[in-house]
């Protein structure tokens, strides 16, 4: 069993020593508490299970504490794909909601699994999610001075679950003063994606990441036969040709960890059974 998290870049706003050690401590926490779930639970239910953590921390950018647009509205997205059924499910430009990561996960029992903005409002509705401010103080105040973070904000797990499966969960509240409809890779393929062979999550430039299509290509790439190291060094690369803006978290099939990032510093823990590994 393994496992790996991660709670964006550090922000224009968070980096101080004390935001540091607050999410280094709070990543550890969660991914400890994690680990313990997934000891009885499947990959799947874990990544669901770390990510909503992450989401109710005001510390990330996902759920409470969500970028505001620039319209002054908070619009979320998630994703969440199951390594054995290949399923993908997820929600874009969801408004008022706690934790966009379980409509993802409600939607794996439905036959139309992705939805935006009015239609994921409704659906939510539908299937008794009640209404929820994600807003904090803090949020507003970084809107009301036009000093929002640098749009590389999001949160995300990976797990190998005691019977070999994977799964791999993503949830951002955007990057902050984004046009309306603005599509966050987060709730697509590019940022999100799994198989039996390797589980991938992105944080980073939403569009720099659709645009290098990390996670498929990541994945892809272990499943014909790459190590996980060469298929993130390669990706990279590709991503580094444009300058793109850009991490990621993964396990393979094999219980291999890895994480890289093209700029400094993505927030991320990661925890064996034995060791945590945390960022710095």
């Amino acid at each position: 069993m393994k496992i790996i998290i991660h709670g964006g870049f550090f922000s224009e706003f968070s980096q101080t020593e004390s935001i540091k050690k607050a999410k280094q401590d709070a990543l550890q926490k969660i991914v400890l508490q994690s680990y313990e779930y997934l000891k009885s639970h499947s990959a799947l239910e874990t990544v669901v299970f770390a990510t909503k953590l992450l989401e109710d921390d005001p510390l990330f950018n996902a759920g409470l504490g969500s970028q505001i647009q620039s319209d002054g509205k908070i619009r979320m997205s998630a994703s969440l794909m199951d390594g054995i059924s290949k399923k993908f499910s997820g929600v874009i430009n969801i408004e008022n909601i706690q934790n966009p990561i379980l409509v993802a996960e409600k939607l794996m029992k439905f036959d139309d699994r992705v939805l935006a903005g009015e239609g994921a409002n409704i659906f939510a509705q539908k299937q008794g999610f009640p209404y929820f401010n994600p807003e904090t103080p803090e949020r507003r105040a970084d809107y009301e001075a036009k000093k929002a973070s640098l749009g590389t904000g999001t949160v995300g797990c990976v797990a190998l679950d005691s019977n070999g499966r994977l799964a791999a969960a993503t949830s951002t509240g955007g990057k902050g003063f984004e046009m309306v409809g603005r599509v966050s890779d987060s709730a697509t393929i590019a940022g999100n994606y799994a198989n039996e062979f390797c589980a991938v999550s992105c944080t980073g430039v939403g569009e720099d990441i659709v645009s290098g299509g990390i996670a498929t290509k990541i994945v892809t790439r272990v499943t014909d036969g790459q190590s996980i190291q060469k298929a993130f060094q390669k990706t990279f690369q590709e991503l580094a040709t444009f300058d793109g803006f850009a991490g990621a978290i993964a396990i393979d099939y094999q219980g291999n960890i890895f994480h890289q990032d093209s700029h400094p510093t993505m927030v991320f823990a990661s925890f064996d059974g034995v060791r945590v590994e945390l960022f710095r």
